[in-house]
């Protein structure tokens, strides 16, 4: 699958689990070599060794994306290693509690915003450089649903997300005579920790979720992690400044 991602140099943040992690096993598996990061150190170094087990050429570096400084240590680490970024996959998120923006609580919602939305803008910021000297590059952010569109309780995650879409498409055009494509999945409520964490939380939110979509079924990361390749992949060098919904079908009704 993807034999063009066979030798290239993948960065991916938020790659200790959920998306990220299916994600960096689905290029991967496409021949990618791979840096991978996380703010969580000990998850990222565990996942690096089940990686090396399978003699997969894979780096974990610790990355907090909401300070340039990390950000910029990734990059650079990236270069050093390998000269170069053929894709970026930006996959540091975080949510918020289920609650309707009257009740949000104000530290809520600056954290969803300095991770979702800063921490994309500052890895777009120190990728896009990179790949302007090199000439060439691909990155995917991953948005939300939720940035297509309204999302009842949870606003701020909302807002980050419509913003990390404005910086997908304003980059897309802005690069795209440069060498460079950048494109967002849109995924909706997807089998990870992070919406596990939310039905936990209510019981009856897991079946609301399953019946939202006209397939009755929350996605699974693996089927995001295929789209996220086919991005970072030669098969979809026309596609620049998309949101790429995966749904099940909840944007057609």
């Amino acid at each position: 699958m993807y034999d063009s991602l066979a030798g290239k140099v993948a960065m991916i943040t938020g790659a200790a689990n959920g998306i990220g992690l299916s994600a960096a096993q689905c290029l991967a598996s496409a021949g990618a070599r791979l840096v991978l990061s996380d703010i969580d150190e000990a998850a990222g170094k565990k996942i690096l060794t089940q990686f090396h087990e399978f003699g997969l050429d894979a780096h974990f570096v610790r990355c907090d994306v909401t300070d340039g400084q990390s950000v910029q240590a990734l990059i650079n680490f990236t270069l050093e290693r390998y000269d170069r970024i053929d894709c970026a996959v930006n996959n540091a998120g975080i949510e918020h509690p289920h609650t309707k923006l009257a009740d949000l609580d104000d530290d809520d919602f600056d954290r969803v915003i300095a991770v979702n939305l800063k921490g994309v803008y500052l890895c777009l910021k120190h990728e896009l450089k990179a790949m302007l000297r090199q000439g060439f590059g691909v990155i995917v952010n991953t948005a939300s649903l939720a940035g297509l569109g309204g999302a009842p309780a949870l606003g701020g995650y909302a807002a980050s997300k419509h913003g990390v879409m404005g910086l997908t498409r304003t980059a897309a055009l802005e690069y795209a005579r440069r060498g460079i494509r950048v494109n967002a999945v849109c995924p909706s409520f997807t089998n990870t920790d992070m919406v596990k964490r939310m039905v936990a939380s209510d019981p009856r939110l897991g079946q609301r979720l399953n019946n939202a979509s006209p397939m009755k079924r929350m996605g699974e990361p693996d089927e995001v992690a295929r789209a996220i390749a086919w991005l970072c992949s030669d098969e979809s060098s026309y596609v620049n400044g998309q949101g790429l919904a995966l749904d099940g079908g909840i944007s057609a009704w």
